[in-house]
């Protein structure tokens, strides 16, 4: 899929992030426990573990797309922490190319929008913008479905996680809800060290310190994101993509972006909207001295001084921010194509 963000009766569920082979039976979703409580009404689709196993082989279907090459997966691979690693932007059917850079697929319950500029505010229904757009998927949904039902496999898997072998638009999109929200990266280092399992480093607990004087007033604890919509002085690419007004025409929102997670960045780089920062290097040396001043520039940042931090206290903040890496995340096999 694209650089657009886009997932839960009772019984069998999930919590995937905090081993490889956690499969336990609980009553419902299971947050971690540092977490606050998500965003997505999960009481509205609780997981099953027939819901999770059918939204996981639709995420790795490639007869979503108009021409049954590409998948969910082919954008968002699991490795790269679902996210599509060494492109900037997204790739589509026939090699077409997107305008944003595929996000990564993680800790979704807890987003009140999706996509780079928040055009999707129900995560039941983000999955319909990269199948219908044609530099990604360019099939419509009623085909997707008329390919699922013609599938040997899906009548029975259907009927299995809801019920009914009929096979609708809601019930596709509540399969790969359930499949989506049990992406949750929890079990990084810095979650270790919250719950008292292990310690920073010297450098590591430096690092943190200089990102919360520094870093968190955008990227808060936990989630490592406030979920708003920033201008971080960027140059203006050269298809000009305009952000968040592209959603809500207000010309105070021109190229103004959602803050992404710092989850997971030795697995997602390129960084930014467009991928074009390739190293966590060049990210920190945009903030120190590169920033532009553009239109509606986020007031806490100042053109071509940006944020004061030192050559070691950049060392010291990607020190840290490395321990937001989460291998269990991006090797857990039940995320996996199967």
């Amino acid at each position: 899929m694209n650089k657009r963000f886009w997932l839960f009766g009772a019984g069998f569920v999930l919590l995937i992030s905090c081993s490889k082979d956690i499969v336990g039976n609980f009553a419902g979703f299971q947050k971690p426990a540092h977490f606050p409580e998500p965003t997505y009404a999960i009481e509205n689709n609780p997981v099953t573990e027939a819901g999770f196993e059918l939204g996981r082989k639709i995420f790795y279907e490639p007869r979503l797309s108009r021409d049954n090459s590409i998948s969910c997966g082919s954008c968002h691979i699991q490795s790269s922490a679902f996210t599509q690693h060494g492109h900037d932007v997204s790739h589509g059917i026939e090699d077409r190319l997107g305008k944003r850079n595929s996000p990564p697929i993680m800790n979704l319950a807890w987003s009140p929008t999706f996509m780079w500029d928040g055009g999707v505010f129900d995560l039941d229904l983000q999955p319909i913008a990269p199948i219908t757009a044609h530099e990604e998927m360019d099939e419509s949904v009623a085909n997707v479905l008329q390919k699922l039902k013609a599938h040997p496999d899906y009548p029975k898997l259907f009927k299995k996680a809801f019920g009914s072998e009929e096979i609708t638009t809601a019930k596709m999109m509540k399969a790969l809800s359930q499949f989506m929200i049990l992406c949750v990266s929890a079990n990084a280092k810095y979650d270790r060290v919250k719950q008292g399992k292990e310690t920073f480093t010297a450098d590591e607990q430096a690092g943190y310190t200089i990102f919360q004087q520094k870093c968190s007033n955008c990227h808060a604890e936990p989630l490592f994101t406030d979920f708003s919509f920033r201008n971080n002085g960027i140059a203006i690419g050269t298809n000009n993509d305009e952000g968040r007004y592209l959603v809500t025409l207000n010309p105070a929102d021109k190229y103004k972006f959602k803050v992404p997670s710092l989850r997971n960045l030795s697995y997602t780089a390129p960084y930014m909207h467009d991928g074009r920062f390739y190293t966590l290097d060049a990210v920190i040396d945009h903030y120190r001295s590169r920033v532009q001043n553009t239109p509606n520039l986020d007031p806490s940042l100042q053109p071509g001084r940006g944020i004061a931090i030192s050559d070691d206290e950049k060392t010291k903040l990607i020190a840290f921010l490395k321990t937001l890496d989460d291998k269990d995340f991006i090797t857990n096999r039940l995320l996996s194509e199967q």
